[in-house]
């Protein structure tokens, strides 16, 4: 089976690395993941920047320019970033601006709304949001203000599935990634998003599992071939992030 890897980070020491909430990341270059991943079909991904990144750019654009065009960026933006790094960044295969909600290293909420339909407009940006679901009630109003998004790791709460159900209804992508994140069994809430919307699901392998209780292995991507069938298994590990991602 073909996947996008709809969700992964590159870290790399020769570029800034700041500690977050007293964590410090394990180096995981370029080659690192190639290595982790050949011996699936990955036919393209989404690098992703994290809390322990900040703004950095540099990375990003490095890391982009050694994949290829089938790898796009996800970036953490600041909401003073000029134009000119922003065309920049748009010309390296950056698509998306992640909004850390759960662990900062990103721009903060107040700047949510305007920044995101900013890219978006300008760009044709999306934005990718981790944060907890249990907090997606209180974020309703300016969420329904947002023109595209995401949201990572299924929610990482069971306390918030039923509204993580409901934005998947309004045609809201939700990625598949960090089994070893959350406090319930992924395959049943997949099961509920497919059902509810079989263009949602974006499978990644969330590698090097920064922080994740349990890291990425062989059994994430078996426990969905063993319950979704193969029409399934084609949209949730490629059809849906292509598309998704596809400048």
């Amino acid at each position: 089976m073909k996947i996008f890897d709809a969700h992964f980070h590159i870290i790399d020491f020769k570029y800034p690395i700041v500690e977050n909430n007293g964590y410090m990341p394990p180096e995981f270059k370029v080659e690192d993941y190639k290595n982790r991943v050949k011996q699936y079909e990955v036919i393209g991904g989404a690098i992703v920047s994290g809390s322990f990144q900040a703004f950095d750019q540099n990375y990003l654009k490095d890391s982009l320019s050694q994949f290829g065009n089938s790898f796009f960026g996800v970036a953490n933006i600041p909401i003073t970033i000029d134009e000119k790094e922003l065309n920049l960044l748009n010309k390296n295969n950056v698509v998306a601006v992640r909004f850390n909600l759960k662990r900062g290293g990103s721009e903060t909420i107040d700047h949510l709304e305007y920044l995101s339909n900013k890219l978006f407009e300008e760009y044709g940006w999306h934005t990718e949001l981790y944060l907890d679901s249990k907090h997606l009630i209180e974020l309703e109003k300016t969420l329904k203000k947002l023109k595209h998004f995401s949201i990572d790791h299924l929610g990482l709460s069971k306390s918030g599935l039923k509204e993580l159900y409901t934005w998947a209804e309004k045609g809201v992508k939700i990625k598949a990634t960090g089994f070893g994140r959350i406090d319930f069994d992924p395959i049943e809430a997949m099961k509920k998003v497919n059902k509810i919307n079989p263009e949602a699901l974006m499978f990644g392998t969330d590698l090097p599992s920064t922080r994740a209780d349990i890291p990425f292995s062989q059994l994430d991507i078996q426990k969905i071939v063993d319950n979704f069938n193969t029409d399934d298994q084609e949209r949730i590990f490629y059809k849906n992030a292509l598309a998704w991602y596809k400048k």
